[in-house]
């Protein structure tokens, strides 16, 4: 059987490898968009109980076992040292507020706080600790998991007109102004580099207007993000987003006022009204949209769905 994949993000290329390894003959479509497509400018956090504080419980199903994808796909690739979310003393009440939406955690005291984190010592009272959340480098993971799919002798092709002759096609192009059931919304991020603090996991600083995480990576960079504005505008960072991840990142710990800025990106993330991903089959073409700000929490499942359609297809004619 043969499937085209259209679009190589984190939805195309993991419903690729769920394909291709259970026998499929996978084609990839324009793999040069990799670094244009909103997964691109991802936080990486494999963090489904966080996400329950805005998302539905769906998210948090469909999300438990993406950290062991992506480990099995990628050994090495997750780093599995939990979440921490906490809140400057004026804010605490955001804090309890993100407690009573969300579960898997444990609260944290400044001792404990400094334990976790040394170089956030005496900074923060207290905190939630999600114990069992992961996370890892999407852009690693994107170039990594393509080079093991060719690897594996999955074929990849830059021109759009070669779509013909396939069994089966898997839209996975993310956000369309053409799709009137979809809308865009715009995350914007920086990239920061600093050596005066060090980060273990994901921070999360909630806020009452625009909560922000601070993601490590590696060579002291730290990723922090993200603005969610219900546009889909692809122009550059505007100066209040700039200002609003520096003031936060810069609340975290003041050495990120002297951080390098390497890099601010701006992504269009897909969404359906519910901000639930889908899987749609029509015919022989199948989509996977909707990920919104989910993308590496929720591929791994969304990609089993989509080859269990078209495998189980495949087993009822034979």
């Amino acid at each position: 059987m043969s499937v085209l994949v259209q679009g190589a993000g984190v939805a195309g290329l993991a419903v690729a490898h769920e394909l291709a390894s259970r026998g499929a003959r996978v084609t990839v479509l324009n793999p040069a968009k990799g670094n244009q497509a909103a997964s691109w400018f991802a936080g990486g956090m494999l963090a489904p109980y966080c996400e329950r504080e805005s998302a539905e419980q769906a998210v948090v199903a469909l999300g438990q076992r993406a950290a062991g994808w992506w480990e099995a796909v990628l050994p090495g690739s997750v780093i599995r040292n939990g979440t921490l979310v906490l809140a400057p003393a004026r804010d605490v009440k955001e804090l309890e507020r993100f407690g009573s939406r969300t579960s898997g955690f444990e609260w944290t005291d400044g001792d404990s706080i400094a334990v976790l984190e040394p170089d956030l010592a005496g900074r923060f009272r207290k905190g939630l600790f999600f114990r069992e959340e992961a996370h890892l480098d999407p852009r690693r993971a994107l170039i990594d998991l393509a080079t093991s799919l060719a690897s594996a002798g999955v074929a990849f092709e830059n021109d759009p007109a070669a779509t013909a002759g396939f069994d089966w096609t898997v839209q996975c192009t993310g956000y369309s102004p053409d799709n009137a059931d979809m809308r865009g919304v715009r995350g914007e991020m920086l990239i920061l580099r600093t050596r005066d603090i060090s980060l273990s996991r994901p921070v999360r600083l909630v806020h009452p207007r625009i909560p922000v995480y601070v993601v490590p990576r590696t060579d002291h960079t730290f990723m922090v993000g993200a603005t969610m504005i219900e546009s889909d505008w692809q122009g550059p960072i505007t100066a209040r987003s700039m200002m609003e991840l520096l003031n936060a990142a810069y609340s975290l710990h003041p050495a990120f006022g002297e951080a390098e800025i390497l890099e601010t990106g701006v992504g269009i993330r897909p969404a359906y009204n519910d901000n639930l991903p889908r899987v749609i089959r029509m015919g022989n073409i199948i989509s996977i949209n909707g990920l919104y700000r989910h993308g590496f929490l929720l591929a791994p499942a969304m990609a089993a769905q989509a080859a269990d359609l078209i495998l189980k297809e495949r087993s009822a004619r034979h």
